[in-house]
Parts: structure tokens; C-alpha cells; sequence
């Protein structure tokens, strides 16, 4: 730790009662009774809770939530209600950064000194439990016993974000008593601080999430936010790239699904989307194993994935009966629900944006009571629920979890999908010709409009290479060449392919319904078992009309025609070599970038440069059959 404390077992003694000083001691690791010890002295708690993950220790901190306000009840049983400040509801960049020694920086990365930072954190948790309550919760990213296993402790001053974690992840207490001095475990350590009368974070102006890669720790104050607050969620994704790039493997922002094929074989795919992107709607269109993060290892060859979580923490706003049945489903029927930042209706039920039902007129809100026509202090309307209002549900909530959602082995990864929000280049699916081509100008040349999961100005396009830069704590470069790398020594590399649901008309309407991706996902599932042919074009193989004329037909029983696939898979020529040009300059400035990435890139813009002499720009994919 940062500083020692002279006798561990005195500061454990006398902050905690005989009971849970046991169940501490029964983890005979000396590293994690030094760390309680040096949480606890710093905090000052008034009592510590050690949870084993029983039933009855879950039930607790459930009850304890709700006795102290920290989630409202509401009628259907098991649903509660928590609310952030207003100030308060998405990652907070500008006050997250990667603790790093002397002057380090990384691109695109908010670094800060380590030993700066971690002054300025220790100051802010200094005392700042005093008159709480501490919780201690012990859990498994991924599997239990498995090869892709990576044990964590949180520490926090909340029931909320330990009640979260408690739905989200594995508990492992009983892994960490298995284990005892083999256990390395990455630290999470977080407070609420001070609260105002509605019980939320008072002093956002201190709000600070600080990830210390060194010593595998994120600090995390001032904040309840989830995307801030609940340390095993994107804050430990930083710790785990850094593992991975470390031993060679890949921990990723991406969805894992089963997509069912011709006589109901499953094909597993992963999907990274920038939030907001139809991330988690394409997770619920296949079995279910995670919609968020994967770890993918080579295992003989092979790449194998698991989920580390065991829950999902996923955006609210939109989910309708018509459009999202199987969310709406679990987020409607009596069961364990943490709901955040929706509005709740008078008869103690909630109403989110875009629920498909009628907007009531008055009710409670992250801001108080609110009504219809209620504005903030700038004349702003405040709409019943945030955009970026949350839920958090246990995967077992979900009738289409697919039985091996917890195998320990991984499923088989066919695919990689990436997408982003994209209004005029990327056609709406498409193939890479290879690992290298597909991580290059798909993956690692992902460009988004920006959205409300993330504090700033909406509608901006933002380079989001992998889906995953908000959240490296690894020099872009060096991961793009892990990316590569990890492609070297695979026997069937899994098929890269890109989408893109957003693509618009110059009057700005959807040229796809969001029915169409049901398509997509099985041209591409058919596409890795090679039963449909392709169109080869600059940036990739396109789907042919009429396997999409067919597929259409089948998957959603209407017509397909070929002015709507000449319109959305048209090569828009210019278009594509400006995002070339886009990428270029960015990567050019990072100066660990691999060669590779530069050649491949030249390659795709030669191609481009060739088709738009031969054909003009738009191309119709048709030419490109001749």
C-alpha cells in the first residue's frame, strides 16, 4: 500500500465487531488484511461490514439501501428506485484519470502524476466515512475457478453501489478463503462523501475517479453514479487491459451472444458499440451470455470468451414492449431491479423516456418532485427520466440466457461486430478480409456520434477505436498492436465485421428500420459457415441482393427491394477516403503506432481511389459483381 500501518491487526480489532473481524481472518491473506486495515484508517468508518455473499448478507444490504434512502421501493416487488444528483449522471471525464509515475502521458488519455494524485485522493478520503457504515464485498470477474478468473474486493460507503455489485457480479468470498495467500486481487475503494438533503453526493466539484495501475487500484469519491461508483464495471476494465496487454490476451467493452443459425446451431459473436449504438438491443436478439464487457483469450488456437459480469447495468431510455420485448419483459415482472434516475409515477410505479406509454403528468425525479413543462434555472425543459437513466438486473432475469452464460471454458468466438453511430460513410454490414484488414479499418477506425452516456455536447463524432478509449489505460498504439498480435497466432481467426444502423438519407431519415439488424446478424452468422456468398468492394465483402432478399423475407416475412439495397450498400467513395484521411492524422500523432496500420490503410485508399475512377462515387454494389 501507500503507506504502512504498524499493527495491522489492532486497526482490524478495534474498528470492526468479533463477527466480522472472523470473517476476515478466515481469508488468511496478509496483503488483504493490510489493505482493510489502511481503507479503514484513512476512512474512519464507524463500523465495518464483511459480506460473504450469503443470502443473508445480500438481504442486508438490500434492506440497508432502502432504510437509509439510498433506493426508494416501489409496488412491484423487488423493484427499487435510486437517484444521482443531477450533476451527477454520466462518466465523469474530466475528473477520471490514469494515475501514472513521474511524467508519463498516453494519447487521448487523461493522465495525472501518481504520486500528485494519490495525495490529493488519500486528502479526500481522509475521514470521510465517519459516522458510515463500510462495506467490504469480495467478487469474481468472469467464472469461478476459471482460467479467465480475476478476483476484486470493494470497498464503499454505499448500499446502493454494493447492492449493485451484488446483481452484476460473481460473489467470490468463499474463493478468496479457497486461495488464501495466492490471491492477487485489484482494489476498489469509493465513497459517496458528503450528502445533501436528498441524499446525494454533495460536493461534485470534488468528485474525483482515479485509477492507479501500479498498485491495481481505482479510488472513486464524491460520486454515486454507477459508471463512476461501482469499481468492478468500466473502472476495472482499466486494470484488466493492462493485464491483458500484459499476458497477451484481450479484455474488451463488448457484448457476447449466441446468434441461432439453420437447425438451431448457435454461432457466438462479440460486439463492440460505443454507448447508445445498439449495443444492447443486438445482445438481446441472440442467447444472451453479457451485453457489456468479454475477456477473449487463445486457447489452442481458438479464441474463447467469457463475460465478466453477471449482471447488466444498461440504458433505459427507449425500451419499449414493441422494440425491446425481452428487456421490457424483465423490466416489468416482480424481481430484483435497481432502477436509477427514471421518474417515479404517483402509484409507485416508474415511467422512463420512451417507454411507450402515455407521459404522466407529474411525479419524483433525480431533481425532486417534478411535473409537465418543468424547466431548470436555464429555461431548459427537464424531461421525466435522464437520458442516461439506468437499470441493473441479474442475467438470470433474462429468457433468452444462454445455458452456457457461466461455463468456465468460454464459448467459441465466430465474429467480432463493430458499429457506431454513423450517418453518412459505413454502409449497414460488412465484412474485413482479413484479422488485419478487419482490426484496422473497422475496429480501430470506429468514429460515433456522441451521445448522453457521456458528459459533453451531443451529436459530435468522436474516434472510438474498439469502442474502448474512454476506457484504455495502455498507449493506443502498443494496444493496437496487441490487437494484431493476438490475430498471429490463431488457427481459424474469428470474421471481423462492421455495422452500422444509422446510416441516413440527405434529409436526414433512417435508411434501415431497427428491425433490420435481425438480417444482418444472419447474413454474418451464415457468412463464418460459409453459406452465402459476398460482394467484394474496397472495404470489404458486402452481402449479395439476394441472400438479403432472402434472408428478409425469412427472418422478418417482408419484402426486400433493390433500390433500398442499392441506397444503403452504395460505396459512398469520398466519404470513406475523408474517414481514411480522419484516421490517418490521428494515428500519425501517435507515435508507437504500428507500421502495419499505415500500410493497410493505404491499401484500402489506393482501392477507393481505383472504384472511384472506374465508377464514380456513389458506387452501387452491383457494379462491383461484374
Amino acid at each position: 500500500m501507500n503507506h504502512e500501518i504498524d499493527d495491522v491487526d489492532y486497526v482490524l480489532h478495534s474498528s470492526m465487531s468479533y463477527e466480522m473481524y472472523q470473517r476476515l481472518m478466515r481469508i488468511r491473506n496478509h496483503d488483504l488484511h493490510k489493505f482493510i486495515a489502511w481503507v479503514t484508517d484513512l476512512c474512519k468508518p464507524s463500523s465495518v461490514f464483511i459480506s460473504t455473499g450469503s443470502p443473508e448478507d445480500l438481504e442486508y444490504i438490500r434492506r440497508r439501501a432502502i432504510e437509509t434512502g439510498e433506493e426508494i421501493p416501489l409496488k412491484t416487488p423487488g423493484h427499487t428506485v435510486h437517484f444521482d444528483s443531477p450533476f451527477d449522471q454520466a462518466r465523469a471525464r474530466e475528473d477520471t484519470a490514469i494515475l501514472l509515475p513521474g511524467s508519463q502521458r498516453l494519447p487521448f488519455i487523461r493522465t495525472k502524476d501518481r504520486d500528485e494524485g494519490l495525495r490529493e485522493m488519500f486528502s479526500l478520503l481522509s475521514g470521510v466515512m465517519k459516522g458510515k457504515e463500510m462495506l467490504v464485498g469480495f467478487y469474481s470477474l468472469g467464472p469461478k475457478g476459471s482460467p479467465f478468473s480475476i478476483l476484486a474486493v470493494q470497498v464503499t460507503d454505499s448500499y446502493y453501489v454494493m447492492h449493485s455489485e451484488n446483481i452484476l457480479y460473481r460473489p467470490a468470498y468463499d474463493e478468496f478463503v479457497r486461495q488464501g495467500e495466492r490471491v492477487r486481487f485489484l482494489r476498489f475503494i469509493h465513497s459517496q462523501g458528503e450528502l445533501n438533503e436528498m441524499g446525494q453526493s454533495r460536493n461534485i466539484k470534488q468528485r474525483r475517479i482515479y485509477i492507479d495501475l501500479p498498485g491495481e487500484t481505482v479510488y472513486s469519491v464524491n460520486t454515486q453514479y454507477g459508471g463512476n461508483s461501482i469499481g468492478l464495471k468500466k473502472l476495472a476494465l482499466r486494470l484488466t487491459i493492462k493485464r491483458a496487454m500484459e499476458e497477451g490476451w484481450l479484455s474488451e467493452h463488448m457484448f457476447i451472444i449466441g446468434v441461432e443459425g439453420p437447425g438451431g446451431r448457435a454461432t457466438y459473436f462479440t460486439g463492440a458499440f460505443p454507448s447508445m449504438s445498439g449495443k444492447t438491443s443486438t445482445a438481446m436478439l441472440g442467447r444472451l451470455i453479457g451485453d457489456d464487457l468479454a475477456f477473449l483469450r487463445n486457447i489452442n488456437g481458438e479464441v474463447r470468451a467469457v463475460n465478466p459480469e453477471a449482471g447488466v447495468f444498461g440504458i433505459i431510455e427507449g425500451i419499449n414492449l414493441i422494440d425491446d420485448p425481452l428487456i421490457y419483459e424483465v423490466l416489468t415482472k416482480p424481481g430484483e431491479v435497481i432502477f436509477s434516475n427514471v421518474l417515479i409515477t404517483e402509484d409507485g410505479d416508474v415511467y422512463w423516456n420512451g417507454k411507450g406509454e402515455p407521459v404522466p403528468e407529474r411525479g419524483i425525479n433525480y431533481t425532486g418532485k417534478w411535473w409537465k413543462g418543468k424547466t431548470d434555472d436555464k429555461g431548459n425543459p427537464i424531461p421525466p427520466s435522464h437520458p442516461n437513466a439506468r437499470f441493473t438486473v441479474s442475467l438470470k432475469a433474462f429468457r433468452n440466457l444462454d445455458p452456457r452464460y457461466d461455463d468456465p471454458n468460454g464459448v467459441v468466438v465466430g465474429g467480432l461486430i463493430f458499429g457506431g453511430r454513423d450517418p453518412d460513410t459505413w454502409v449497414p454490414v460488412f465484412e474485413s478480409f482479413n484479422w488485419d484488414h478487419g482490426v484496422v479499418t473497422i475496429a480501430a477506425s470506429i468514429e460515433s456520434e456522441r451521445t448522453a452516456a457521456v458528459i459533453g455536447k451531443t451529436g459530435e463524432r468522436e474516434f472510438n477505436p474498439m469502442a474502448n478509449l474512454d476506457f484504455l489505460s495502455v498507449d493506443l498504439g502498443i494496444y493496437i498492436t496487441n490487437y494484431l498480435k493476438f490475430g498471429e497466432n490463431l488457427k481459424n481467426p474469428p470474421r471481423i465485421f462492421g455495422v452500422n444502423y444509422f446510416l441516413r438519407d440527405e434529409q436526414g431519415r433512417f435508411l434501415n428500420s431497427k428491425e433490420d439488424k435481425r438480417v444482418w446478424l444472419q447474413w454474418m452468422e451464415r457468412r463464418i459457415h460459409n453459406e452465402v456468398g459476398a460482394v467484394k468492394t474496397p472495404i470489404g465483402y458486402v452481402p449479395r441482393y439476394e441472400d438479403l432478399r432472402r434472408l428478409f423475407h425469412n427472418v422478418l416475412g417482408r419484402d426486400y427491394g433493390l433500390e433500398d439495397y442499392n441506397r444503403q450498400f452504395a460505396i459512398r467513395v469520398g466519404r470513406l477516403l475523408n474517414k481514411i484521411e480522419r484516421v490517418w492524422k490521428i494515428y500519425s500523432e501517435v507515435s508507437t503506432t504500428p507500421r502495419k496500420l499505415f500500410e493497410v490503410l493505404e491499401e484500402q485508399r489506393q482501392r477507393l481511389i481505383e472504384a472511384g475512377r472506374l465508377y464514380g462515387d456513389p458506387i452501387p454494389p452491383l457494379k462491383f459483381e461484374y
